[in-house]
């Protein structure tokens, strides 16, 4: 059975959110969960599910790196902190995966140095999948990992999205865009041109530049991009989805006929706030480090920490790691980006 590290002091309200995901995930997802951080936090909280489950343990971390703390000083000081004792779990083999949903930097800092990058990979990248009009779901990296980049980089990141929606999406010949200001080759920065030109030679379905709206479209597949433009367009579409349900909700309550309507469109209303929830979609892998790494945001729920583990427990599966290793080195024109 696939173990999962979960640093359960990671979320805003942790670890309750943590604690109940992860036995949701552990019911429904026949994994195994080593929740880390306050042994008596999470037992209380344990305690409040009943019959206790035979595939979760507890153990003990001594530090919680805070949301406030910076990256890189917490990831030097903080050294027994959760998600520190919990990579440590996956580094010697204990958990296979690691998930939290903590300070985005000092967990992508403690995987980076803790784990260690997957050979040939020089910048890890953040994967973020998006709804789109025809029913899928089209990723786009990187969505925050890093906020300057080269073309080399991007390079990269375009071989390392392909291969993950590829393992975990069963699509064969997934189809990769370039974001950008404009479809034409010319439109862009000089980023852009460069990695353009780059991703031409690649033995992948490169369909050229995209703008914006592809992402939510459907037309492409693997859409790739920097980490600051990336997060950018991750956080205003995290809150347009928001607000949108929150208008929709809104106008149904209007009128009589409005709130007719709204009670016999009670079904479609309920799917389209589970396709734009992004509990849904658990949080986002960290692509290129040596075991299989998943971020949930701040303010995740118990029903986004369940699916964070069970996208970690896919990547697992499917060998995204070992299939980015492979096939960052074979054949040799995409180990020289």
């Amino acid at each position: 059975m696939i173990t999962i590290a979960v640093d359960a002091m990671g979320s805003d309200q942790a670890p309750r959110p943590d604690v109940e995901g992860a036995v949701l995930a552990a019911r429904e997802h026949s994994v195994s969960v080593i929740l880390v951080g306050n042994p008596g936090k999470i037992e209380a909280e344990l305690a409040k599910h009943g019959r206790r489950v035979s595939n979760v343990e507890v153990v003990a971390a001594s530090q919680v790196i805070t949301m406030e703390d910076a990256p890189m000083q917490a990831f030097r000081k903080k050294k027994d902190s959760s998600v520190h004792v919990a990579t440590r779990l996956v580094r010697t083999n204990a958990a296979q995966a690691l998930v939290s949903a903590g300070n985005t930097g000092a967990v992508m800092a403690v995987a980076r140095f803790g784990l260690g990058l997957l050979p040939g990979v020089e910048r890890a990248a953040l994967v973020a999948p998006f709804p789109t009009a025809r029913g899928g779901v089209s990723v786009l990296i990187d969505v925050g990992a890093n906020v300057d980049s080269r073309p080399a980089h991007l390079v990269q990141f375009a071989v390392m999205g392909e291969i993950y929606y590829r393992a975990i999406f069963g699509n064969r010949k997934p189809r990769v865009g370039l974001l950008s200001i404009g479809e034409e080759e010319s439109k862009g920065n000089e980023l852009v041109r460069e990695t353009h030109n780059r991703l031409k030679e690649l033995p992948i379905q490169f369909v050229g530049n995209v703008e914006g709206r592809e992402i939510f479209a459907g037309n492409v597949d693997v859409i790739v991009c920097d980490g600051f433009i990336g997060n950018i367009a991750l956080k205003i579409s995290e809150g347009l989805a928001q607000h949108i349900a929150a208008w929709l909700k809104q106008a149904l309550k209007t009128t009589l006929s409005a709130q007719l309507g709204a009670v016999l469109s009670r079904g479609a209303f309920a799917q389209f706030k589970k396709k734009i929830d992004y509990s849904e979609y658990g949080g986002v892998p960290l692509l290129g480090v040596r075991s299989p790494t998943v971020i949930g945001h701040g303010r995740s729920n118990a029903n986004a920490i369940k699916n964070a583990i069970r996208v970690a427990a896919e990547m697992v599966r499917t060998k995204v790691n070992e299939k980015i290793e492979h096939e960052l080195s074979v054949p040799a024109e995409r180990a020289a980006v």
